[in-house]
């Protein structure tokens, strides 16, 4: 039976579990041996990270031929508009193409929110909101790029689903085993 871990990555943690720098990896949290990683996540975000030991599974979900829904809670500079919206829901031009069409809502602060260290940078006159973004790929940086390319810089991004797993009830820096008959 395959391994299935999900992890909710601390800001800062390399989404690998060595590090030639000594900076912190997947190792200085994940006690299991022989499982890896189903995707990135870069070291400035958080949130759900999919390990297994199951080749093919980690294939199916980090593969962007098999669309494998991730949802992000995104805390944006400014008080994002309908339009900005609309832009990230249609697909957004990149230098390396336009992205397909996503889901994008704006939402109220995550309540189950921890502290993030360290803090996001705070701005006395310049408001944040927050969105909840659905992709279907997985390119470099791409929600922070889709961000910014509507004029919504990200300031925190918290992956909290990937398919049908989330990250809810798993703490920062926590991880659980589940049962590999569970559907992505």
């Amino acid at each position: 039976m395959s391994k299935i871990l999900l992890l909710n990555k601390p800001y800062g943690v390399l989404c690998q579990f060595t590090d030639k720098e000594g900076r912190p990896t997947l190792a200085d949290y994940i006690t299991e041996k022989d499982v890896y990683a189903a995707g990135r996540l870069d070291a400035d975000s958080e949130g759900l990270v999919v390990l297994t030991d199951d080749g093919k599974l980690q294939h199916r979900i980090s593969d962007p031929k098999h669309k494998t829904e991730k949802a992000y809670r995104v805390q944006v500079e400014g008080e994002i508009d309908d339009a900005a919206l609309e832009r990230l829901r249609s697909g957004v031009e990149l230098r390396d193409g336009i992205t397909r069409k996503a889901l994008a809502s704006r939402i109220d602060e995550p309540a189950a929110l921890w502290p993030r260290e360290p803090p996001i940078r705070d701005r006395k006159h310049i408001p944040t909101s927050w969105i909840e973004l659905v992709i279907r790929e997985g390119r470099n940086r791409q929600v922070r790029r889709m961000t910014a390319a509507v004029g919504f810089p990200t300031l925190r991004l918290i992956r909290f689903r990937v398919g049908d797993w989330t990250i809810e009830g798993i703490k920062s820096g926590d991880y659980i085993s589940i049962a590999a008959t569970r559907a992505i």
